[in-house]
């Protein structure tokens, strides 16, 4: 198992290799069977800072009541029984 966090888009991930194609092939290898979960919001870290960074950039809290369920990536797992098979 492996976690990694990034504060940057994956259309950014371009720039920060300095070659797009690089940035492709890396993320089609990485995503390819991962779950991906974004967090919006403001920094856990940051909130005794708040004071100190600009009011434009900080993030503001979702008007939604309810949050989104996370988005299933990836083909479905191979290891079903029988009964969990999906009816046609």
């Amino acid at each position: 198992a492996m976690i990694l966090t990034s504060n940057r888009g994956f259309a950014e991930w371009g720039d920060v290799f300095g070659d797009p194609v690089v940035a492709t092939a890396l993320l089609d290898r990485l995503l390819h069977h991962a779950v991906v979960i974004q967090i919006e919001g403001a920094s856990y870290r940051l909130r005794q800072h708040a004071s100190l960074i600009p009011e434009n950039t900080l993030a503001r809290p979702s008007t939604s009541t309810q949050p989104a369920p996370p988005k299933r990536r990836g083909r479905p797992p191979k290891n079903r029984s029988p009964d969990q098979q999906p009816s046609q």
